[in-house]
């Protein structure tokens, strides 16, 4: 086994502290990743509060990983020592159903590995618990492992890891693209890397938030319009107007008066994740032949499709690093929407083992 160090929740709701824990000695076709950066997503903060129910401890979060390869296994073929990975939100999966034979393996139907908060396949059984990239090294199936390109920082491109691909994909499935009208709810992590996108991709982009502080940062980011949710007018003006809306936010919203705003035959796509349930009316839907969906992340090679396409365009999200040490400041400053956009705990040059 590897010894390695990293911060973890002991229970739900605790505050991280250091912690020493081991990882599975390298197999044939393992990668060993020295670990650089490790982005900061809202959904670490519900698995260690168990806002989702299922979590298990002690945990170690992290699934926005970037590093430096520091060993292969002996059949390692596509990757080599000092090459620039990445590791997004899941490991492992089962490699034989449906989903995972269409490169969507984040559908497995026996469930994704996910990267914490899980437990490793072994010898096709679930085994050793799985801990995240709060820490200095992982060690991963080189199939699970994404090629950071030249060109993109090792610390602005971790967010891509989750809140990349969680934007790039729907935007994608749903073609996104020129003549489309794309609506984006919320202009935080997932949102502002949503409307860089989206806004490349030759859609008009409009961003709809609760107020107008961030009009002018969207504005600089690509969006074409900005809309203040809270004022009634908004969803008047904008009744049957977008062929697509994305809704990146994690807290409870009436979806039936968003809905309204979805055009003939438009979609609305879920990617933000509260905690609590959300209802939807039936009349919603019917009355313009609207679309209600969902997105999660993306598969091995959409994902790499992704990071290739935001090297090509020059795409990176706004970070802001802090020292493992404040990562319970980062929590609360996150659920405070006090960050542009995404922070990134810098382990290489924080994280004492």
């Amino acid at each position: 086994m590897i010894q390695v160090c990293g911060y973890a929740a002991h229970s739900a709701k605790s505050r991280l502290a250091q912690y020493s824990f081991e990882r599975r000695e390298p197999q044939d076709f393992d990668v060993i990743i020295d670990i650089h950066y490790c982005g900061i997503c809202h959904s670490d903060i519900h698995q260690v509060n168990d806002g989702w129910s299922g979590s298990t401890f002690p945990m170690v979060p992290g699934h926005e990983i970037t590093g430096i390869v520091s060993q292969v296994g002996a059949k390692v073929t596509r990757y080599k020592v000092g090459d620039k990975v990445a590791v997004g939100n899941f490991v492992d999966s089962c490699r034989n159903c449906s989903p995972c034979r269409k490169g969507l393996e984040q559908y497995c139907t026996q469930g994704a590995t996910w990267t914490y908060n899980a437990v490793e396949r072994k010898d096709g059984e679930k085994s050793i618990p799985t801990q995240g990239g709060y820490s200095n090294k992982i060690v991963v199936d080189e199939n699970y492992v994404f090629s950071v390109p030249d060109n993109l920082p090792l610390e602005s491109a971790a967010p891509l890891l989750c809140a990349g691909v969680t934007l790039y994909s729907p935007l994608i499935h749903w073609k996104a693209g020129p003549g489309k009208k794309v609506g984006i709810i919320g202009l935080g992590g997932l949102g502002h890397i949503g409307v860089k996108i989206a806004h490349t991709l030759g859609a008009e982009v409009t961003v709809l938030s609760h107020s107008l502080k961030k009009q002018d940062e969207a504005r600089s980011l690509g969006a074409d319009y900005f809309y203040d949710t809270s004022d009634p007018l908004t969803f008047k003006k904008l009744r049957g107007y977008f062929d697509l809306v994305i809704n990146t936010v994690s807290v409870e919203l009436d979806l039936n008066k968003y809905m309204k705003m979805i055009a003939l035959d438009g979609t609305m796509v879920i990617v933000g994740l509260p905690e609590k349930q959300m209802q939807i009316g039936a009349f919603s839907l019917t009355v313009a032949r609207r679309s209600l969906a969902g997105s999660v992340i993306g598969g091995i090679k959409e994902t790499q499709e992704m990071l290739d396409f935001c090297s090509k365009n020059n795409i990176v999200c706004d970070i802001e690093l802090t020292p493992i040490q404040r990562i319970n400041e980062a929590y609360q400053r996150v659920l405070n929407s006090d960050v542009r956009y995404r922070f990134v705990i810098d382990v290489i040059n924080s994280l004492k083992c």
